[in-house]
C-alpha cells in the first residue's frame, strides 16, 4: 500500500467537480404497436414553449432516490396507465445541446405491444399513436431517438421472434408478412419471406382456418408454445439484451 497516497472525501470531490454532479438523467420511451397495416409509436405533445406545436417520446427526469430502470416504468404507469409492458435499453444519448434547459443525458428504451390488449389513458397533452413512416420531425432529438430504436427492431426481428409481441394470439401468414413490411418499411416476395419464416421454427399451426375476411381465407397460427417466454439473447459487440416473446 502506498503511503504517500492523499485521500480525500466524497464530499470535496463534489464541490471540486460541481459542475460534472449537475448534470441531469432522462429516460425515453419508445412505445410501438401494430394497426391499421402500420408500424406506430406513442407520441405526446411537448409542453416546452420552445417545441410548441411538436410532438415528443415519453420521457422524464430519473428522481434522486430512483433506480435508472425503473424510471420508465414509472412514466408510462403515469401517462398511459401501463403497468406491464416489457420494456429493453436501447441506447444513451447525450449530444451537448440536446435538451434546452440544460444538460441532460436521456436512456432511451424501446418496447412492443398488441395494442388490442392494452388498455391507454390517452387524455393528456393529446397523447396519441402516430404512424412512424409519417413522422419527420419531433421535439429536442426524438426524431433520432425513434429512428435508433427503430434500427434496433429491424435489425432483429428476422433473428428472433420479437415481432410476434405486436400480433394477437390468432394470425394467418398473411398477417404476419404485412407486419414485417410495415416494421421493415419493404415489399417482401411472399414465397421467399414463407420459406424464411418457416425455417426458423416459430410458429405452430392451429389448424383453423380465418373467418369474417374479404380475401380467400388462410390458415391461423400461433407463436409456438416454446418461444413464449422471456429469453436472455447476446448480439455481436452488444450487451447481453432481454426480449419477451
Amino acid at each position: 500500500m502506498d503511503n504517500n497516497l492523499k485521500l480525500k472525501t466524497a464530499e470535496i470531490e463534489k464541490i471540486s467537480h460541481l459542475e460534472y454532479f449537475n448534470i441531469a438523467i432522462s429516460v425515453d420511451c419508445v412505445i410501438f404497436c401494430y394497426n391499421e397495416k402500420s408500424l406506430q409509436v406513442l407520441l405526446i405533445k411537448s409542453d416546452l414553449e420552445e417545441y410548441s406545436g411538436l410532438y415528443s417520446l415519453l420521457g422524464d427526469l430519473v428522481k434522486p432516490d430512483e433506480d435508472l430502470d425503473s424510471a420508465p416504468y414509472r412514466v408510462l404507469k403515469q401517462r398511459t396507465g401501463m403497468d406491464d409492458v416489457y420494456l429493453e435499453q436501447v441506447h444513451t444519448f447525450g449530444s451537448i445541446g440536446r435538451h434546452v434547459s440544460g444538460r441532460v443525458i436521456t436512456t432511451a428504451y424501446y418496447s412492443l405491444i398488441d395494442i388490442k390488449h392494452h388498455k391507454l389513458k390517452l387524455d393528456e397533452n393529446e397523447l396519441h399513436w402516430h404512424p412512424v413512416k409519417n413522422i419527420k420531425k419531433l421535439a429536442f432529438d426524438h426524431k433520432i431517438i425513434l429512428d435508433t430504436c427503430l434500427q434496433r427492431l429491424r435489425e432483429q426481428v428476422m433473428e428472433f421472434p420479437i415481432a410476434f409481441n405486436l400480433l394477437p394470439e390468432k394470425f394467418s401468414l398473411r398477417q404476419l408478412q404485412e407486419l414485417y413490411e410495415a416494421i421493415l418499411g419493404i415489399e417482401l416476395d411472399r414465397r421467399n419471406f414463407r420459406k424464411k419464416i418457416a425455417l426458423k421454427g416459430w410458429l405452430h399451426d392451429l389448424d383453423e382456418m380465418e373467418t369474417d375476411v374479404s380475401h380467400r381465407p388462410g390458415k391461423l397460427y400461433s407463436l409456438d408454445p416454446v418461444h413464449k417466454k422471456r429469453k436472455v439473447i447476446k448480439k455481436s459487440k452488444q450487451p447481453l439484451v432481454t426480449i419477451l416473446t
